[in-house]
């Protein structure tokens, strides 16, 4: 089967629009998940089955974002030389690999999670990897306000 380069742009563009839909149920998941920790570590509470549920959706998400994230760099991979240095640096290596990062911090969060002895432990891992991870994804996702967002709108 022949994939021509029109139908090809299509499935980029589809693709591109799922993987910027799924960056919000990953923002969402995780901030539940990690404050809700913060706050049951902080207080000294038990894990509660909905907590756990937020913090496994969560590793989910990031993984099949992180699929996503691939089919659409390796699709893209052209497009890279067509851009300028700043933009070229920031989605081949800055995006890539900070993304890489956070999302090696959620699922190295739920697994200490899961390891943990202590209910307080298991919230105080979801806590600090979680927060970490969100705070790499906010700095890194190309919001509109960003010279490399820039015309791209919030979905």
């Amino acid at each position: 089967m022949k994939v021509d380069a029109a139908s090809a742009i299509d499935l980029s563009s589809i693709l591109l629009f799922f993987h910027s839909l799924l960056r919000w149920g990953i923002l969402v998941t995780v901030a539940v998940a990690a404050f809700s920790s913060l706050a049951g570590w902080l207080g000294k509470r038990p894990v509660m089955t909905w907590q756990r549920a937020f913090a496994i959706w969560a590793m989910v998400l990031c993984h099949v974002q992180l699929i996503l994230g691939f089919i659409l760099y390796f699709m893209r991979w052209d497009s890279f030389q067509r851009m300028g240095q700043d933009q070229m640096r920031f989605w081949k290596f800055e995006h890539a690999g900070m993304m890489v990062v956070a999302i090696a911090l959620v699922t190295i969060g739920r697994l200490a999670s899961k390891k943990a002895r202590t209910e307080n432990g298991k919230h105080q891992r979801v806590a600090i990897f979680y927060l970490i991870a969100l705070v790499l994804m906010l700095a890194m996702i190309p919001w509109p306000f960003m010279a490399v967002g820039e015309g791209r709108g919030w979905l």
